[in-house]
């Protein structure tokens, strides 16, 4: 999945409505340069092969103590983002990689 994620952000990273909303909400703040760094970089720590939209994975990215969490659709011309947000402490493991 990495592989396919990766392929595909080299080709275009495409922003759906609701991941713009949400990274550019005042408590998050999140740059589209954050976004492309967590998909390169991060590491998937959930895959969702039926969804909906189309197979997509939850990427996490941690720099400078700034965890982010990236929801990603690799397509065959792009890769979707869904969506981007900064994990809550109260609903993630202290790395952010397990639901609590």
């Amino acid at each position: 999945m990495k592989q396919k994620v990766i392929l595909s952000a080299n080709k275009k990273i495409l922003f759906l409505p609701h991941a713009i909303k949400q990274m550019s909400r005042p408590d998050r703040m999140i740059e589209s340069n954050d976004v492309r760094e967590a998909v390169l970089f991060g590491d998937i720590i959930e895959e969702y092969p039926e969804d909906q939209r189309g197979e997509s994975c939850l990427v996490l990215h941690v720099r400078q103590d700034r965890a982010i969490h990236v929801v990603c659709s690799p397509k065959n011309e792009y890769l979707a983002i869904i969506t981007a947000y900064v994990p809550k402490p109260t609903q993630w493991s202290s790395d952010y990689k397990v639901r609590s």
